[in-house]
């Protein structure tokens, strides 16, 4: 048997129940798939039975890749790498929908590479069906004016649009983690503002939420140099808290730094 690794934060799906709620969440039918951290299979057996054009795996432990190999031969296509450091796009022409029981340790930082890294006028994605840790995930959906709105809730609501699909208990897995899990729905946004570069949002929501209990008069001194001109343009009060501003400001936010730095 398998055993677990630590070191790459390896918690296994084995609830049936589960399963079957993530691979009905979408229609695979005849589509291409990347699941992300497919473990011992359990959840690729449950897609492969809904008939994908093609199935992807991406999986960094050399040992699982031989077990993958084994159990499913030419059923599917293994990538032995590291989520991290694959282009995911160059993958196929065609959009995916992608699956995964992301390792806790790393998945904001998945999340975050896909969204700075996305096309203006494409994605490579047509769906995003991914397990987070439950607080993590709840930062992910939070709204403004929520203690757990901040950086990740602003980056992730740029550029898609999320649903949540259900909390998953730890005895869902194998071996248990200590903590409740969620799984979220992610689609991509049609209309959405264009920076002249995405890693200008993470820049200005990063000295905001520097420290998220205190007053935004701060960084907005710190980066706009107490402009006045910007603050009554945006209609923005400095004695407000950065989880007070909602996204819209946050992007207006990002177009006047733009406009500074040109």
């Amino acid at each position: 048997m398998f055993r677990a690794k630590k070191s790459l934060g390896q918690n296994f799906l084995i609830d049936r129940n589960i399963i079957n709620k993530i691979v009905n969440s979408s229609n695979i039918y005849g589509r291409s798939v990347l699941e992300i951290g497919p473990g011992t299979g359990n959840l690729t057996s449950a897609i492969i039975e809904k008939k994908p054009k093609k199935l992807f795996v991406i999986e960094k432990d050399d040992e699982l890749c031989l077990l993958l190999s084994k159990n499913f031969e030419k059923q599917i296509s293994i990538i032995n790498n590291d989520i991290l450091k694959f282009e995911e796009k160059k993958l196929t022409a065609d959009k995916l929908i992608v699956f995964g029981n992301l390792p806790y340790n790393i998945s904001t930082e998945i999340l975050c590479k896909w969204i700075t890294n996305l096309d203006e006028d494409d994605y490579w994605f047509d769906e995003l069906i991914l397990m987070f840790q439950k607080e993590v995930a709840e930062r992910i959906i939070a709204k403004h004016d929520t203690s757990n709105y901040g950086r990740l809730s602003i980056l992730s609501n740029w550029r898609l649009e999320i649903k949540k699909i259900c909390d998953v208990s730890p005895n869902s897995f194998f071996p248990k983690p200590r903590v409740d899990s969620s799984i979220l729905h992610f689609f991509p946004k049609k209309k959405f503002f264009k920076f002249r570069d995405s890693k200008n949002l993470e820049v200005i929501t990063k000295i905001f939420f520097s420290n998220r209990r205190k007053m935004i008069k701060k960084p907005y001194n710190q980066i706009f140099n107490g402009n006045l001109q910007i603050l009554e343009k945006l209609k923005i009060n400095l004695n407000l808290r950065p989880q007070n501003l909602d996204l819209v400001t946050y992007i207006n936010l990002v177009k006047e730094y733009e406009n500074l730095k040109s």
